[in-house]
């Protein structure tokens, strides 16, 4: 298992080089580079336990338009009326799983990352307080969990498939964890903070 401890962390992602994505994700959405993207925010979102760090994810609602069912971090759409994307990404961590403003203090934050669906993310890295109480708003997602960074940031749990659509290659990351399939967006995610982690050691 992987350990990381609370200082190392915030070491590696405010004073070392910034984290990159995996070329193959980037290519893939090479084409959307000069379109109109609609921008967002996510939240990384550290609880430090007695036996370690953990992050918050939640399930997707199955309804949603987008994404639906899937396990992500806490996020949404940047409103014209949010002073910044941190605070689009507090706001929205509010508004899902009802983690109060002040029980999350922000420390970074990684490189926008462009999405299929034409969006911009941009994850944002902070601590959220051991004594924190969460809300569920079931329009929103289904289910909400911790997961052990030990666990989410050891590289011999991610899995890497590479498939082909229309002569086209893509590859995506997999990160199974008990009963959830953790893919997509949030894997990529995973897999840049394991890799920036990897580099800074």
């Amino acid at each position: 298992m992987f350990e990381l401890k609370k200082n190392d962390l915030i070491q590696k992602f405010q004073f070392q080089q910034p984290v990159s994505y995996h070329a193959e994700s980037i290519k893939r959405v090479s084409h959307l580079a000069n379109q109109p993207l609609r921008k967002a925010s996510v939240l990384v979102g550290f609880i430090e336990r007695p036996q370690g760090l953990s992050v918050v994810l939640t399930k997707r609602a199955k309804h949603l338009k987008h994404h639906p069912g899937q396990i992500s971090f806490p996020g949404g759409k940047y409103e014209e009326s949010d002073p910044s994307l941190l605070y689009t990404a507090i706001r929205e961590t509010q508004e899902e799983v009802g983690i109060s403003p002040e029980h999350i203090d922000i420390f970074g934050q990684m490189p926008e990352l462009i999405t299929v669906s034409h969006f911009s993310v941009t994850p944002v890295l902070a601590f959220i307080s051991p004594s924190y109480s969460m809300s569920i708003d079931r329009n929103e997602v289904d289910e909400a969990f911790e997961i052990p960074v030990s666990f989410m940031l050891d590289k011999k749990q991610l899995h890497s498939h590479l498939f082909t659509i229309n002569q086209n290659s893509h590859r995506v990351f997999a990160l199974p964890y008990k009963n959830h399939f953790i893919w997509g967006m949030t894997a990529q995610i995973i897999q840049a903070m394991q890799q920036h982690i990897m580099a800074t050691n």
